[in-house]
């Protein structure tokens, strides 16, 4: 009876706790599919988190990485001269004999603009060793085609004497220097020849306009010539003294080319200039001799007695006959 009851206990006891523990393994399941699908949904999540990470535009990003200012690398050689390449050219080298074309800016270090020929509006071209020590060695760096920026330490530059009071002693300068062209001897040869060749014509074309342009004025009515060739016409008298070569004069006078291109009044600066006779052009010096205070003349001056084969720069051009109206006011 008491296996009986046993066994009926132990299946009494197994029909429960089936049950039971089903129920338990059901919940167990439940909470295990949750937490997978919790982890799934996170992974999920972490998923299309990560693509859309991966699909944000990044042109923003390069932009900004584009835009961002690099420093340009400084390079020092065993001189001191400092360099930075702004532009790198693929064309030769030049060597410290070769003759170079550049454009370029000087300033000193606080950024003074001392000298540039792209104010200018046009290149120069020199020869590389009858410059600073700076140029010398730096240009010599630069290949054609190329742009350099170099900072040059004043004893590789102008030293203690400074430059026409422009740049100061030991001053430190820096250079922004385009390298243009590099022309050997040769073709500097036949530039020159070329440049000579082009002189030689508008020195002779000169020549021949201010003769010609003497000769029919000679013929025209109250034009005098004297023995050296000087042309004048009295356009009014004067009535005071006449002065001598060693005289100081004061005049209003204007000056033009013999095509009427001004180049020098003191009727335009309102004031008349007082000067030793002696120290002018030779035109003038024996011209004005020939006048009285108050007088008026004209001078036809052929370019012998003028400023000659030279001219004076930037105003009259070699071998150029010139016009003067000058009005003798006294003579001191």
């Amino acid at each position: 009876m008491a296996a009986q009851q046993n066994i009926t206990l132990k299946s009494i006891t197994q029909k429960i706790a089936k049950p039971a523990v089903l129920a338990v393994l059901t919940s167990a399941l439940a909470l295990t599919l949750t937490a997978c699908s919790d982890k799934e949904n996170k992974e999920q999540t972490a998923e299309d988190k990560q693509t859309v990470e991966d699909n944000k535009p990044v042109a923003d990003t390069q932009t900004k990485e584009q835009t961002l200012p690099s420093e340009t690398e400084i390079f020092t050689t065993e001189s001191g001269l400092q360099y930075q390449i702004l532009t790198k050219g693929d064309g030769a080298s030049p060597e410290a004999t070769d003759t170079v074309t550049v454009h370029y800016e000087g300033t000193l270090m606080d950024g003074t603009v001392f000298d540039s020929s792209y104010k200018r509006g046009e290149t120069i071209s020199f020869p590389l060793n009858r410059v600073i020590k700076g140029w010398t060695e730096g240009v010599q760096l630069m290949n054609v085609g190329s742009k350099y920026k170099f900072t040059i330490p004043s004893d590789l530059a102008y030293g203690e004497s400074g430059a026409g009071g422009v740049i100061p002693p030991n001053a430190d300068l820096i250079f922004t220097v385009e390298l243009f062209d590099i022309l050997d001897a040769n073709e500097i040869e036949k530039q020159e020849a070329a440049k000579r060749a082009e002189m030689e014509k508008m020195i002779e074309a000169m020549k021949a306009e201010g003769e010609k342009f003497l000769t029919e004025n000679a013929k025209k009515s109250g034009v005098k010539v004297t023995e050296s060739g000087l042309q004048y016409k009295e356009l009014l008298a004067g009535s005071g003294k006449s002065p001598a070569a060693t005289d100081r004069v004061t005049v209003h006078y204007e000056g033009t080319l013999i095509d009427g291109t001004k180049f020098d009044s003191s009727y335009d600066r309102g004031e008349p200039i007082d000067f030793g006779l002696n120290q002018v052009i030779s035109g003038w010096t024996e011209g004005l001799q020939l006048m009285q205070e108050g007088a008026k003349y004209k001078l036809f001056i052929p370019y012998d007695l003028a400023y000659g084969p030279q001219g004076s720069p930037g105003a009259i051009p070699p071998y150029a006959t010139l016009v003067f109206t000058v009005e003798l006011i006294r003579v001191n």
